[in-house]
C-alpha cells in the first residue's frame, strides 16, 4: 500500500508539472557545470514536501535545492517583441511554490506570446548569510545565461525581465538593485554576460519593509538604473503593502517608472489562480503594462 501511495503521489507531481497539452516541452538546463558558487549548506536529496488540503489543484513545494536550474518554456506564438521573462516562485526562502507561482506562471506568459525562464534557486535559507545572498546568484546566472542564449532561443537580449512572488518577488527587486554587478573571476563566457533586466514585476514582494523605521529596507537601493515595474499587492497582506509602497516612492524619486496596484482584499500567496477577490485580475493589468512600456506588441 505504501508504494502505491508514493506511486501515485509522483504521478501527480509530474502530471502537474507537465506543459499544456500542444506546448513545446520545456528545456531544462543546469545553471553552473559542478557546483554551484557560493555553496554553504550540506543538504539531502532534493525533495517534494507532502501536500496541503489545497483544491483543485495542490501546490507543489520543493525544498533542500542545492543545484539551482532553470526550465525554458517557449511560446507556440511568439509576440514579435521576442520578451524574456524569468519567474521565480515564492516560498519564504525555505521552499519554492513551485506550480502556482512557478509553471502555472510560465504557461501564462507562453499564452501571451512571452518565453518564461523558470528558476529553481537554492533553498531553504543558508544560516550564515542574508537571505536572499545564495539565491541572488542563482538569479544572477540565469539573467546571463537567457542573455548568452538569446539567439538560440529568439530572445531580445534588451527585453529580458524577472517576474516574483513573495520571497521571490523581493529575489526579483534585489536582481534589480544588482543588476550591473560583475562576477570577479568569471567561469565562463557566460559569467561575462550582463545579469542587468529592463523589467521587473514583483507580485506581493516580501522583505522590502524595515520594519524598525517603517521605511524601504537599506539594502534596497533603487537609482536611476533600477528598472522599471509592474507591482501588485493587497492592501490587507501584513506589513508587505507598506513595503511596496516605499519602492514605488524611492522610484518615483528616482525617475523610475513604475506601476502600483494595491487592491482592498486578498491576503498573501494566491499566485494567479482564481480567487473572487479582484486581484485574481493583476495578470490582465499587468499585460496591458507590458504593452504600454514597449515589452509586448499587443497584437
Amino acid at each position: 500500500m505504501r508504494t502505491l501511495l508514493a506511486v501515485s503521489l509522483a504521478c501527480l507531481v509530474s502530471c502537474l508539472l507537465l506543459p499544456p497539452a500542444g506546448a513545446a516541452e520545456p528545456e531544462s538546463m543546469r545553471l553552473w557545470d559542478g557546483d554551484a558558487p557560493g555553496e554553504t549548506a550540506e543538504l539531502g536529496p532534493e525533495r517534494t514536501l507532502p501536500e496541503r488540503d489545497e483544491k483543485p489543484t495542490p501546490i507543489v513545494r520543493l525544498t533542500d535545492v542545492s543545484t539551482p536550474m532553470i526550465t525554458v518554456y517557449r511560446p507556440e506564438k511568439q509576440d514579435p517583441l521576442r520578451t524574456a521573462v524569468i519567474v521565480a516562485p515564492g516560498g519564504g526562502y525555505h521552499i519554492l511554490a513551485y506550480n502556482h507561482e512557478g509553471t502555472e506562471i510560465c504557461e501564462w506568459l507562453n499564452s501571451i506570446g512571452v518565453t518564461a525562464v523558470l528558476l529553481k534557486y537554492r533553498v531553504p535559507r543558508r544560516g550564515d548569510t542574508e537571505v536572499h545572498q545564495v539565491p541572488l546568484l542563482d538569479a544572477q546566472r540565469a539573467v546571463r545565461t537567457v542573455r548568452a542564449n538569446a539567439e538560440k532561443w529568439n530572445i531580445d537580449p534588451n527585453r529580458i525581465g524577472m517576474l516574483g512572488f513573495s520571497a521571490g518577488g523581493h529575489l526579483t527587486v534585489m536582481t534589480g538593485v544588482h543588476g550591473d554587478a560583475s562576477v570577479a573571476s568569471p567561469r565562463d563566457a557566460i559569467d561575462r554576460e550582463s545579469a542587468a533586466v529592463q523589467f521587473i514585476i514583483p507580485i506581493y514582494p516580501a522583505y522590502l519593509l524595515d520594519k524598525e523605521s517603517q521605511g524601504l529596507n537599506a539594502a534596497v537601493k533603487v537609482d536611476e538604473n533600477f528598472p522599471p515595474a509592474f507591482i501588485a499587492i493587497t492592501f490587507d497582506d501584513a506589513d508587505r503593502a507598506v513595503g511596496s509602497a516605499e519602492l514605488m516612492i524611492a522610484m518615483k524619486a528616482a525617475g523610475v517608472p513604475c506601476e502600483l496596484h494595491v487592491y482592498r482584499n486578498g491576503g498573501h500567496g494566491y499566485g494567479m489562480r482564481p480567487t473572487g477577490d479582484p486581484v485574481a485580475g493583476w495578470p490582465r493589468l499587468c499585460r496591458d503594462w507590458m504593452v504600454a512600456s514597449g515589452l509586448l506588441s499587443g497584437e
